[in-house]
Formats: C-alpha cells, sequence, structure tokens
C-alpha cells in the first residue's frame, strides 16, 4: 500500500491508495489517532481516504499527519500542514537563508575574479 495523491480541500485531507483489499488506515498526528477517517472504493479499484482536519489541531508552524495501516503500523504516507510564522528553524527557512548564502558568495568570488583579473 502507498499513498498515491495527497490534497486538502475545504479543511479535509483526501488521499488515494492502492490496495488490492479494502485497506484499514488510520491517520495519527502525535502519537494519537485521529477520529473521522472515511474510505470509499473507487471504480479503478483504488480507495479514497477523506479526513476532516480538527480545528484544535491547527497551530503556528508545522504539523505532520502521519497515515498507517491500522493492522500492522506500516506507514503508508503522510501529510503536513504549515501554518501562521513559519517556525526559526523549519527546513524550508533555512533552505532560503542557504540559498541566499550561496548567491552571496557566488556574487562576492565573481567580483574578486573580475578585480584581480583571474
Amino acid at each position: 500500500m502507498k499513498l498515491e495523491l495527497s490534497r486538502i480541500r475545504a479543511g479535509h485531507w483526501e488521499g488515494i491508495i492502492a490496495a488490492g483489499a479494502p485497506p484499514a488506515p488510520e491517520v495519527v498526528h502525535l502519537d494519537q489517532v485521529l477520529p473521522g477517517l472515511t474510505v470509499d472504493a473507487q471504480p479503478d479499484g483504488r480507495w479514497r481516504l477523506t479526513l476532516p482536519i480538527p480545528a484544535e489541531l491547527l497551530h503556528d508552524g508545522v504539523q505532520t499527519f502521519v497515515v498507517r495501516d491500522a493492522g500492522s503500523g506500516d506507514r503508508i504516507g503522510h501529510f503536513t500542514i504549515i501554518a501562521g510564522v513559519p517556525l526559526d528553524d523549519d527546513i524550508r527557512a533555512e533552505l532560503d537563508l542557504l540559498r541566499a548564502e550561496l548567491d552571496m558568495l557566488k556574487r562576492a568570488f565573481r567580483r574578486h575574479c573580475a578585480e584581480t583579473g583571474t
């Protein structure tokens, strides 16, 4: 089983998984299984998962939700929600900072090469 599609619409997370038999997934946030997950068969043999996202779980920062098989505990996939002011140590903010520093170093190196004629 693998999560093939994941999106959020109107406060509901939707996912598509391919599985031969009816799956028994669950969505976990901070070691708590979330209620309200529905599993519907699709005409193409896949399964649509739908979960209303509880408003009380949305905070500033990054929230990660893990989709796993309820029986085995195997991870099927995950989805992440970033809300409010991003955390200072958020990986995306770090990546943006690294890109800006790299651009600054490239400009300084080019200026050095132009000034020294190398």
